[in-house]
């Protein structure tokens, strides 16, 4: 699979590849990329340190990665904290 992506594009999905709550799938409904490219991405983007470290994250239970295994009240992609982006910034708290 090759899908083009802007290094602005790249930085955010390795952004939401860390968050241990944004899914797998909310990548892939976003941008397109299912879990598979994402580990590659991760993997020849990162150190290679720092990408056994995600992999052991998000292996290890602690993550939520993986839609199948969250809680099923969370039903958002979303911090209920995270306030709402306008005017094209992001709102600080």
């Amino acid at each position: 699979m090759s899908i083009e992506l802007s290094d602005r594009e790249k930085d955010r999905i390795i952004e939401m590849a860390w968050e241990d709550r944004t899914p797998f799938e909310a990548i892939t409904i976003q941008f397109g990329l299912p879990e598979k490219e994402v580990i590659k991405l991760m993997r020849g983007t990162l150190k290679r340190s720092s990408f056994n470290l995600w992999r052991k994250r998000v292996n290890s239970g602690v993550s939520q990665k993986h839609a199948k295994k969250r809680n099923a009240e969370i039903d958002r992609f979303k911090c209920s904290l995270q306030r709402t982006i306008t005017g094209n910034k992001i709102s600080k708290r």
